[in-house]
């Protein structure tokens, strides 16, 4: 454990979002967002989607200044960082290099301690530092490019329950927004169709109804969506009667999974923990549920940050320079 403060530099360059945060740990351990910057990415929303080539290049554009404006905002100089993380995986891998070799190159100028990052386990600490959390619970992350339930029980141990078959929850709401000509992206665009329309016009059935795992699917609810659109469904209410449908699966696996391993509390994390449906669905539920904080559900550098955090509390050695970037890295390792 750190004797002094210590001021944690944290870079998420997964996909569409350069993200750059500085978190501040206490001597006691305790933590405290200092500083999130984020650059969202505007090219992608002519191609209805984010395009791997041009997202690398914007990386490599913007990160310099969103790091000033991290620090800026922490009110700390560069020679203050005590230790730097950086996302090594999973994601889009010329996007992951930009913020990796930014992180190592700063790490080792620094001559201060590096940590490759596991996305996921970012987004999980997102929202589980709002409550100072501990394992045990159960971690719902629900993004763009994923859709996966853990078991946590115990801090850095993390078993997978369940996964999406097909595509995540937050591709469904960008196909779907995308077809009924909302925008992009599409979980912003479907939730605000949603509150003008009528979420019983499209009467989607439920996936995978009756099954005894904890697994996700949206892709029928992708083709019914299609279909409907084609039969001159409205966009709002289109947009209202899938977010429901999304909603409903989505906490009714998750109080399933609760119930089965014996679980009161749930981690909600990722870009689409900020709709707003999905918080009251789970708010009305008897579980204790947590949500990240404000600016802390997409994906951002703080969210980096705490994991790096996370590893110096608990004893980790530092990774080594040599550590790559992962398209494909699975978190389960229990």
């Amino acid at each position: 454990m750190t004797q002094a403060p210590l001021y944690i530099l944290g870079i998420d360059t997964s996909c569409d979002d350069t993200g750059v945060g500085i978190v501040e740990l206490s001597a006691s351990g305790s933590v405290q967002v200092r500083a999130n910057r984020i650059w969202t990415q505007a090219v992608h929303a002519q191609y209805g989607g984010v395009m791997p080539e041009l997202a690398s290049r914007e990386h490599v554009e913007r990160i310099d200044g969103v790091m000033a404006d991290a620090l800026a905002e922490a009110g700390l100089k560069v020679s203050d960082i005590g230790a730097v993380a950086a996302t090594s995986g999973p994601g889009l891998v010329g996007a992951l290099l930009v913020g990796l070799m930014y992180g190592k190159g700063l790490a080792q100028a620094l001559d201060v301690p590096f940590f490759a990052a596991h996305h996921l386990e970012g987004h999980i600490f997102a929202a589980a530092s709002e409550d100072n959390l501990q394992a045990p619970y159960l971690a719902l992350v629900v993004s763009g490019g994923h859709t996966h339930l853990f078991d946590v029980p115990e801090e850095g141990k993390y078993i997978l329950v369940g996964a999406t078959r097909d595509d995540a929850a937050g591709e469904a709401f960008d196909k779907i927004a995308r077809l009924a000509g909302l925008g992009y992206p599409g979980g912003p665009a479907i939730a605000e169709a949603a509150l003008r329309g009528n979420p019983d016009a499209v009467p989607f059935k439920e996936p995978l109804q009756g099954q005894k795992a904890f697994e996700f699917s949206f892709s029928g609810l992708k083709t019914a969506a299609l279909l409907a659109h084609k039969a001159g469904a409205k966009p709002e209410d289109l947009a209202a009667s899938f977010q429901r449908a999304a909603v409903h699966v989505l906490v009714k696996t998750t109080r399933r999974a609760a119930e089965a391993y014996g679980r009161q509390t749930v981690v909600v994390s990722g870009g689409v923990a900020a709709n707003t449906a999905l918080r009251e669905a789970f708010n009305q539920t008897d579980l204790h549920v947590v949500f990240p904080g404000k600016g802390l559900n997409t994906d951002n550098g703080a969210m980096i940050a705490l994991a790096g955090a996370a590893a110096l509390r608990a004893g980790r050695a530092p990774s080594p320079l040599a550590a790559g970037a992962t398209a494909y890295a699975p978190l389960a390792n229990g």
